[in-house]
């Protein structure tokens, strides 16, 4: 008699606790640097025709949880093209020159 393959069973994630007084903030851009202990992301906002970039949160992590995290991300990332198309990246200029370029002035129509 033989019996089918176990799968390793797969950790459980604590559950989590979200405070109600929890602030939602908005970021569109990170800056990264690192130390040989630990990875520093500084998760700001930048709106356009402002300066300088506003830290709303700064998080710290050791190497092997960023590695963690950057596996997480790559996977969720994938789950959400797979739903909802692929996410395009601008080829030629950098994402904050794509999106935070200087408005055209609006067109003469006279």
């Amino acid at each position: 008699m033989s019996f089918p393959p176990q799968r390793p069973s797969q950790p459980q994630m604590p559950p989590l606790e979200i405070p109600q007084e929890l602030v939602v903030e908005y970021v569109n851009l990170v800056r990264i640097s690192h130390s040989p202990s630990e990875l520093v992301f500084d998760f700001a906002q930048l709106l356009p025709g402002s300066s300088p970039a506003i830290v709303q949160s700064r998080i710290v992590m050791s190497p092997l949880s960023a590695k963690l995290f950057q596996r997480a991300l790559a996977e969720n990332l994938s789950k959400y093209e797979t739903s909802f198309g692929e996410i395009s990246v601008p080829g030629n200029s950098s994402l904050a020159n794509h999106l935070f370029h200087n408005p055209n002035p609006p067109e003469d129509k006279s």
